[in-house]
């Protein structure tokens, strides 16, 4: 999508910080981070949010998720644990409207979810 950050982000036209990157998903390092490790997992192929994946794209899902599990691994908090959110509209806070996963870690969280 034109003028999608994410989407400029996948394509190279904006910098980040790369951890992981392949042909269909690219990681980087959340520019305001939440934890320690704060790493944002998207998929290159614009997708708004888990509410408008459609049936061809469950491979790519199920990929998304398996690397965040990877980053986890990759930034050495598999062991002590970590957390993988994904705001999904207005009200949960989605501020790109870019599937993403957020993969937090590093420290002990908060018991609540919200």
């Amino acid at each position: 999508m034109k003028d999608c950050l994410f989407c400029k982000i996948a394509a190279g036209e904006i910098p980040s910080t790369k951890v992981y990157e392949d042909e269909q998903v690219l990681a980087f390092r959340d520019i305001a981070p939440q934890a320690p490790v704060h790493v944002l997992v998207i998929p290159k192929k614009h997708v708004s949010g888990w509410y408008a994946a459609k049936d061809e794209d469950d491979a790519a899902l199920a990929h998304l998720m398996r690397v965040a599990a990877e980053v986890a691994r990759m930034e050495g908090i598999v062991e002590s644990g970590f957390r993988v959110v994904s705001n999904c509209g207005k009200d949960a806070r989605q501020s790109v409207e870019h599937l993403h996963l957020h993969v937090l870690g590093g420290r002990e969280m908060e018991d609540q979810m919200a």
